[in-house]
């Protein structure tokens, strides 16, 4: 995969992720794989996939998406960062895969071309208590009737509150702690969290 090099890499020349409010410091975020993205690509390499519209929220590198993407499962994958598409399309490119149906969106935005889903999932989304409502109400705007949410949160604090307002939405609600994490440098101090209904 290409990704950034670390953290500390930052190139925005004409200011446009700084037009969206995305910081010199917050700039690199979405170009590493963050321990949270390996639990989830973990976890869903063997997840009933078939015949399911998938959406991935906060992509990032988007290892999950490209991951489902060399299943021939039906990914479309969302960041608000203006460079993931690039970065998606060069690793698609590199592993010799189909496309992946990406879109730039703000979870804040009443408008936009996705529609809804039947599994949707995600990593390391919760960085501040704002994000819980825009969070949950971007799912529950993209999901079906009868819909999957898998996330991983690496313990930020605000999973239960997320889980309150997703049960709101009529969604049952657990948290696990994935069961092996050999693969990460350090101990997983987070949880799995799935909702359905």
């Amino acid at each position: 995969m290409c990704t950034l090099r670390d953290k500390q890499e930052f190139h925005d020349p004409v200011g446009v992720a700084e037009k969206l409010g995305i910081s010199s410091a917050s700039w690199p975020i979405f170009g590493v794989i963050w321990p949270s993205s390996l639990v989830l690509a973990h976890y869903i390499v063997d997840y009933k996939t078939e015949s399911k519209r998938i959406l991935e929220i906060g992509c990032g590198m988007a290892l999950s998406s490209l991951l489902l993407n060399k299943q021939c499962a039906d990914i479309t994958a969302t960041d608000y960062h203006p460079e993931v598409k690039n970065f998606l399309q060069r690793n698609t490119l590199l592993n010799g895969d189909n496309d992946i149906s990406f879109e730039q969106v703000d979870w804040t935005s009443k408008i936009d071309k996705l529609g809804l889903f039947d599994l949707i999932i995600g990593s390391d989304l919760l960085y501040e208590d704002s994000h819980i409502d825009l969070l949950a109400n971007f799912i529950e705007k993209h999901s079906k009737p009868k819909c999957e949410v898998i996330l991983v949160d690496p313990g930020r604090g605000r999973k239960s509150k997320l889980s309150s307002k997703m049960i709101e939405f009529g969604f049952t609600s657990s948290h696990k702690k994935p069961i092996h994490t050999d693969y990460l440098e350090q101990e997983f101090k987070g949880h799995i969290l799935t909702f359905e209904r």
